[in-house]
């Protein structure tokens, strides 16, 4: 069984403890995707209990093209190589075959993503020095403020109402293609992400072409929030 802790396209937080301990009560392996939840939550694994647990570097303030994933050593024994190079290897001989290196080496195949990881780890400290719970604190008074002042937008919908969120508000505009509310934003130097991102069964359910997503993080701020509002009303006003 595979979930994600957070979505990514409504913010809304499952319940990963809970899912986990039905899926393991029907004899499945759990893996959750937890590239939305790390920056913005307080994650352990062990008391989740899940098998496999990932999250992204370029989500969790680090570089791109590297991840971090978690498994439970039996596991991960257990589990051939994905890929041959060097280091992952104990011996080879055409007598006695191949062994595979102790974990995690038997897993990391050539030469590392060195750079990435030096880096990742640092943005990992520097989370780990800030607190993550303020930084949950911070960003879930940035998405109260932000329900607050879109709220008053008209025509404007949130998409992803759970009462447990973690850094995202989606939302569209009646009669307003997200794209093109997007377009303008961007031109008033707002970044946001418009389209179904990644999710277009989720999109198709809701039956809607995608959404408007906002996504804060440790360095936003309320003044932020509000030149979003205002951007957002003022670009509205203008496309209808």
């Amino acid at each position: 069984v595979a979930f994600t802790h957070v979505s990514n396209a409504l913010g809304t937080v499952n319940d990963a403890k809970y899912w986990t301990e039905r899926s393991h009560a029907a004899g499945a392996t759990v893996l959750v995707d937890g590239a939305q939840s790390v920056p913005h939550l307080q994650v352990d694994v062990k008391d989740l209990d899940v098998d496999f647990y990932m999250f992204s570097g370029h989500k969790t303030y680090g570089p791109t093209g590297i991840g971090v994933l978690y498994g439970k050593e039996a596991l991960l024994d257990a589990m051939p190589p994905y890929r041959g190079g060097g280091e992952m290897i104990g011996s080879v001989s055409f007598e006695n075959g191949t062994t595979y290196n102790e974990l995690p080496y038997k897993f990391e195949a050539g030469t590392p993503h060195i750079s990435g990881g030096i880096t990742l780890g640092s943005a990992i400290d520097w989370m780990n020095a800030v607190g993550v719970a303020a930084i949950t604190a911070h960003e879930h008074e940035l998405t109260q403020h932000a329900h607050a002042q879109l709220g008053d937008i008209e025509g404007l919908r949130f998409y992803g109402t759970a009462p447990c969120k973690a850094g995202v508000v989606s939302f569209l505009v009646d009669g307003i293609h997200p794209y093109d509310l997007g377009t303008l934003l961007d031109q008033l130097g707002i970044a946001v992400r418009t389209g179904h991102h990644c999710t277009e069964p989720l999109m198709d359910k809701l039956g809607i072409p995608g959404t408007v997503r906002a996504s804060f993080g440790a360095y936003n701020t309320l003044d932020e929030i509000d030149r979003l509002a205002e951007g957002v009303a003022r670009a509205s006003s203008m496309l209808r």
